[in-house]
C-alpha cells in the first residue's frame, strides 16, 4: 500500500436543503482496505454511491487512480468505467436469473467474449466456493450462499475497487464472524482495494487496515485498526449495545 488511489476532495452532498455530505476528503491506498464507520444518516452510504458514479456531488473532485471521475454537478465517468465491484446491503441478487445466469449478464454487459465467459465464471464461483449453486436462483439459496453470490457478482469484473454497504447486517453473529474473515483473506490475496460501510465497530476491526468515523455528513477520526477510537466511536458502540 503506497500511493493513493481513490481521493475525495471537498466533496459536498446535498438533497433539498438537508446536507448529507459537507466537504468531506479522504484517500485510500492501492490494496487497503478500509471502514467507513458511523451511524444512519452520517452519510457514508452516499460517500460510496458518489464513488460508484450513482450520485453526483454537487462539489468537489472525486478520483479514482489518476483520473477525476466526478466535479461539482457533474459525474466525468459513467460507473462501468471507473472499474468497481459494490455490494449493496439488500445483495440486490436478480431473483430471475441464475447465479451463473447472473454473473454472464454482467460479462455480457461489459462486452466480455463469449469464448471468455464461461471459464470466468467458473474461477469466479469457485472462488466464492459456491459451484453446485450455479444453477440455482437467489431464493433458493441461506443467507450465507446469497452473500457469496452478490459479491462473486461483484468480482466478476475484475474490479479495481470494491465497495460494500453494510453487506453482513441480515446475517446472524457466528455467520457473519466467519464471511468476514473469509471477506478479509479474500481482499487481501486479490490485492484489490476495498471500502466496507458499516455501524459496527466489530465488523470494522474484523475487515479494515484503516477506520474512517463519520458524523453528521463530516469525517469525525481516522485510525488504524487497532488503535482506540475516540469518545464519539465508543459512545456509538454503548447506544448500539443499549439497543441489543
Amino acid at each position: 500500500m503506497s500511493e493513493s488511489f481513490l481521493r475525495l476532495i471537498d466533496v459536498t452532498k446535498r438533497y433539498g436543503e438537508r446536507v448529507i455530505l459537507d466537504s468531506v476528503s479522504l484517500e485510500v491506498a492501492a490494496g487497503e482496505f478500509v471502514a467507513l464507520l458511523g451511524p444512519s444518516g452520517c452519510g457514508k452510504t452516499t460517500a460510496l454511491r458518489l464513488i460508484a458514479g450513482l450520485e453526483t456531488p454537487d462539489a468537489g473532485e472525486v478520483w479514482i487512480e489518476d483520473k477525476r471521475v466526478a466535479t461539482g454537478g457533474h459525474n466525468l465517468a459513467p460507473p462501468r468505467a471507473r472499474c468497481i465491484g459494490f455490494v449493496f446491503q439488500d445483495l440486490a441478487l436478480w431473483p430471475h436469473l441464475t447465479i451463473a445466469g447472473s454473473l454472464d449478464f454482467v460479462l455480457t454487459c461489459a462486452k466480455v467474449p463469449k469464448r471468455e465467459r464461461a471459464g470466468r465464471i467458473t474461477e469466479v464461483l469457485r472462488l466464492m466456493r459456491i459451484e453446485r449453486f450455479a444453477g440455482s436462483h437467489p431464493g433458493q439459496l441461506s443467507g450465507g450462499e446469497q452473500q457469496r453470490a452478490a459479491l462473486a457478482r461483484a468480482l466478476i469484473g475484475r474490479p479495481r475497487l470494491l465497495l460494500l454497504d453494510e453487506p453482513m447486517s441480515s446475517l446472524d453473529a457466528d455467520l457473519k464472524t466467519d464471511l468476514l474473515k473469509e471477506l478479509t483473506g479474500l481482499q487481501r490475496s486479490l490485492g484489490i482495494t476495498a471500502l466496507y460501510v458499516t455501524h459496527d465497530q466489530s465488523e470494522a476491526r474484523t475487515v479494515a487496515h484503516r477506520i474512517i468515523s463519520m458524523r453528521e455528513g463530516r469525517i469525525e477520526q481516522a485510525w488504524v485498526a487497532d488503535e482506540t477510537a475516540n469518545e464519539f466511536v465508543t459512545q456509538l458502540e454503548h447506544k448500539k449495545t443499549e439497543l441489543v
